[in-house]
Parts: C-alpha cells; structure tokens; sequence
C-alpha cells in the first residue's frame, strides 16, 4: 500500500509539473500588442505567402498575417487579413508589395510609403481599411521578361525576313558589286601612273610660265613708272596742259566778245525781217482780194464797233 501511495503521489507531482511549465510558457509567450486589423485585396497570384507570415513595414516587422481567402462577393479575387501594430506608421498613402526571404522563398508583405507625413490610416473591426497590393519585383520582372520575349521574337522574325532567299540574292549582288567598285577603284591608280610621270615636266612648265609672269609684271611696273612721270610732267606749272588751258580761255573770251557785239545786231535784224515779211504777206493779200486796188488805190477800211460811220449788220 505504501507502495502504491508514493507512486500516485509521485504521478500527481509529474502532472502538476507539466501543467505548471506549459502555464509559465504560455505566460511568458504572451503578447501584450495592441493590433489593428487589415485588409489586402488583390487579383494578382501570391506565390509562397501563408497565414502566420510576417509583415514588414519598410523592413521592420510590424505585424502578421492572420487569413488569406477567396472575396465571397468578387470571384477570383483574394482576401489577405493582416494584423498590425497600432505604433505602425500606416497612412493612406502605403502601400503593400511581395517580399520574399534569401533563397527560401517564403514570401511576406512589404508596406512602404510614397511619402512621409501623410495622415494615418484609421481601421477597426467594424471598418477595416484596405491597402492596396502593387506588383513586386518578381511580377515586374516577369512583366518585363514577357515583353522582352516579345520584342526577341519580333527581333528574330525581322532577321528571318532579312535572311529569306530573296533577300539573300540581293545582299549576294551587292557584295559583288561591291567587289566590282573595289577592283574598279584598284584600276584608277593604274591610269593616273602616266599622268603622274608627267607631272615633273608640267611643274618645270609651271615654273617657266611663273617666271614670265614675273617678268610681265616688272615691265609692267616699269611702264606705269613712266606713265606716273609723264603725268607728272604735264602737270607741272607751265607744262603742256597749263598752256592748253590758257589757249582754252583765250577762245572763251573771244567768243564772249563776239556773243556782246555781233548777237544785238542780229536781232534788229531779225525783228526788221520779221516786220518787212508781215507787210508783205498784207499787200500781197490785199492785191489778191481786190486787184483794182493796183489801178485806184486800197478801198477805205470798214468802221469797227465804237467808230464813227459803223453800222450794225442786220438780220
């Protein structure tokens, strides 16, 4: 019996033990947080995220997820349940992205911030707030893997049509008239060897033509030498044009003289003239109106208007 006593004794004090240690771990594992709920909702696939993953806001951890699901009222979109410290810098301008740990590949959520100093994001459980879910670095890179991929294959068609038989043939012929033009260009030096054997004689000739050239210019400025001496000459007081211009004024003065004494003569002469001829014109007309003027004389002149004897004509 005494037996028995300390062995049931021995088993309650191993129970109370245990129960004791799962106790004081619960109490030290306890988590005294304060956290506000989440949502994340998103039509983009999650690879490698679970519940119970961590959340990082800008690479320190701030929370956890609690529940990933399917929306009951949009289908095939996806419900991820976040629970967040409330010291969490969450704003309305953050955002949510996927994050994924070294070579493991477990994934979690990266919040980050277009700004600072935005105003805070309110949520509780009546009123979850949402954050919504940019592509990560994998989903851009295989974004732009697939457009890479694209313009790879646009690429290799183009090359495919630059490298069809057509085109072949005709990058064949322009090589070979390539190869023409070179060979025809190779010949060119061939034909200006005998010009080139000329070119010392047509320098000796260029030199000689040079020469006389140099010649033609001192005989020329010999020349205009002796034209400046005898304008000089001419244009010294006394010289040939001085005395021109003495016989040039001499004239000048005579024909003044004449113009003075000979011009007013001319001109009684001519008013004589003028008066004889318009007597003349007069008596030659009046013979013509009445020729027995010759024999009894020129007939008495009509009086005129306002002269003694003048009768007005009648109708």
């Amino acid at each position: 019996m005494e037996n028995r006593s300390y062995a049931l004794m021995t088993g309650f004090f191993t129970v109370a033990l245990l129960v004791a240690a799962v106790l004081i771990g619960l109490w030290l594992n306890r988590d005294s947080t304060k956290m506000r709920p989440y949502e994340i909702v998103t039509t983009q696939t999650i690879p490698g995220l679970n519940p119970q993953a961590a959340v990082r806001y800008r690479g320190l951890e701030v929370g956890r997820i609690d529940d990933i699901v399917f929306d009951p009222r949009v289908t095939g979109q996806i419900l991820i349940r976040l629970s967040i410290a409330e010291g969490a810098p969450v704003t309305t301008t953050t955002f949510a992205s996927l994050g994924y740990q070294g070579v493991t590949g477990i994934a979690f959520i990266q919040l980050d911030d277009d700004r600072t100093g935005s105003p805070l994001l309110a949520s509780d459980k009546g009123h979850v707030a949402r954050i919504p879910l940019r592509p990560g670095l994998l989903d851009q890179l295989e974004k732009r893997g697939l457009s890479i991929l694209e313009k790879t294959e646009q690429i290799t068609n183009s090359l495919n049509k630059i490298v069809s038989e057509e085109n072949a043939e005709k990058i064949t012929s322009a090589v070979d008239n390539i190869s023409k033009a070179a060979q025809a260009y190779g010949e060119i030096p061939k034909q200006l060897q005998p010009t080139l054997a000329r070119m010392p004689e047509l320098t000796a000739k260029l030199d000689r033509t040079m020469t006389s050239v140099n010649e033609l210019s001192t005989s020329a400025t010999g020349a205009v030498r002796n034209y400046d001496r005898l304008a000089t000459s001419l244009q010294a007081p006394g010289g040939p044009i001085d005395r021109a211009a003495g016989a040039i004024a001499s004239l000048e003065g005579v024909t003044s003289d004449l113009e003075m004494r000979t011009l007013p003569h001319l001109t009684d002469m001519t008013d004589e003239a003028r008066i004889s001829l318009r007597a003349v014109r007069r008596t030659v007309t009046n013979i013509g109106d009445r020729p027995q003027s010759i024999l009894f004389g020129a007939a008495k002149a009509q009086p005129g208007p306002g002269e003694p004897g003048f009768v007005p004509p009648t109708k």
